[in-house]
């Protein structure tokens, strides 16, 4: 049974996305911000790495001074851990699935910028002022890995609940686009070329009941990946190997 890291602020916010890898046969072990271990020795004992949604992302990180519009405060202990986690993971080729800020996250943690504050970008307040998702099509490349993890490329209808996020002039050129806005021209998918499997998707689809069927499909391959990726590393120490997978 592969083990899977979701990283997260909370245990409370962990929960869909924990819930979407452990219903297809993975145990997961949360990495909250209050970690003590090393990524290094984290990633020595996962098999796969899911970086979640959140809150905004530290500005100082990709050498900026926060907006005038202030979305969520950022936490930067959480901004440390990831981009370690998402950097070492890289460097072993272990299957990676960024969400929203994760993907976001991907992309700083690569040399990337953001947008701050995304004034067109819609998304409303339900009557208790919570966010609530709100939806728009992007266009996904039937070339990328995404397309193939979940069967077609095209036009689909996607959920949104963030307010920022970055374009081709701010993207990582380590990152590849894969998908983005037809509204607002904004990346909504990316992945990594020269690694096996590194995604980045903008929308969540641990929201299932909001997602597209298909869009399941990205859990299933991490946990399967996660799963090939754990019993490869076993059998390199078996032989006597040690050190990164």
């Amino acid at each position: 049974m592969p083990l899977v890291g979701v990283t997260a602020s909370t245990e409370l916010e962990a929960r869909p996305y924990a819930a979407s890898v452990e219903k297809r046969g993975a145990t997961v072990r949360l990495l909250l911000p209050s970690l003590t271990e090393s990524p290094t020795a984290v990633l020595d004992e996962i098999d796969g790495l899911m970086v979640t949604g959140g809150e905004d992302i530290d500005p100082a990180l990709y050498g900026e001074e926060s907006g005038s519009a202030v979305g969520f405060p950022s936490l930067p202990e959480r901004d440390a851990l990831e981009a370690s986690l998402i950097k070492e993971a890289i460097h072993r080729n272990m299957p990676i699935l960024c969400i929203c800020r994760g993907m976001q996250m991907l992309n700083v943690a690569l040399g990337g910028r953001l947008i701050q504050d995304l004034p067109n970008h819609q998304r409303v307040r339900d009557d208790d002022g919570e966010w609530k998702s709100t939806r728009h099509s992007i266009y996904l490349s039937p070339g990328s890995k995404l397309a193939a993890t979940i069967g077609a490329g095209g036009f689909f209808k996607v959920n949104s609940l963030h307010h920022q996020g970055f374009r081709d002039a701010h993207k990582s050129p380590q990152l590849l686009t894969t998908a983005y806005a037809l509204d607002d021209g904004l990346i909504e998918g990316v992945e990594l070329p020269g690694q096996t499997w590194v995604i980045g998707v903008q929308w969540h689809p641990e929201l299932e009941k909001e997602s597209s069927p298909s869009f399941g499909l990205m859990f299933d391959s991490l946990v399967e990946r996660s799963g090939g990726y754990g019993a490869a590393k076993s059998s390199f120490h078996s032989l006597g190997g040690n050190g990164s997978s």
